[in-house]
């Protein structure tokens, strides 16, 4: 006979308070990656209209660029792109063996330094839009 595993019900969703650090850093990396994945193909959009010309490109960069929403969506981007960067080494490096001990420590880390990072960027990427 084969034993059976009360895995509770699906609906359960308190058990995100049992997740550790490493758990917590699994689910951001994994959002980041598809996330960066998603961008990829609104980038490829975008980088598509010079198929009709330089003008039409220039057109669409700038329109895109002038509106404030795309400009918190960079923001946004950079967050994503940063914390998925750091984390990411931060994974080589506990593959390669080095601060195994102290992996929930380097993950707060990279999550502060990318907040760090994110912040002091806030100014260069909200300078010149329109509201």
């Amino acid at each position: 006979m084969s034993q059976s595993y009360n895995r509770g019900l699906i609906e359960d969703f308190s058990r995100w308070r049992e997740f550790s650090a490493g758990m917590w850093a699994w689910i951001f990396h994994k959002f980041t990656g598809w996330v960066l994945v998603g961008y990829l193909f609104t980038h490829i959009a975008v980088l598509s209209t010079a198929l009709s010309g330089a003008a039409m490109y220039t057109n669409t960069i700038q329109a895109l660029e002038s509106l404030l929403v795309v400009r918190i969506l960079e923001v946004g981007l950079l967050a994503v792109a940063v914390f998925h960067i750091l984390n990411g080494l931060r994974l080589l490096f506990v593959d390669l063996g080095v601060g195994l001990e102290a992996q929930d420590k380097s993950f707060y880390a990279s999550l502060i330094l990318t907040g760090v990072i994110v912040v002091a960027s806030v100014p260069t990427f909200l300078a010149g839009v329109s509201i």
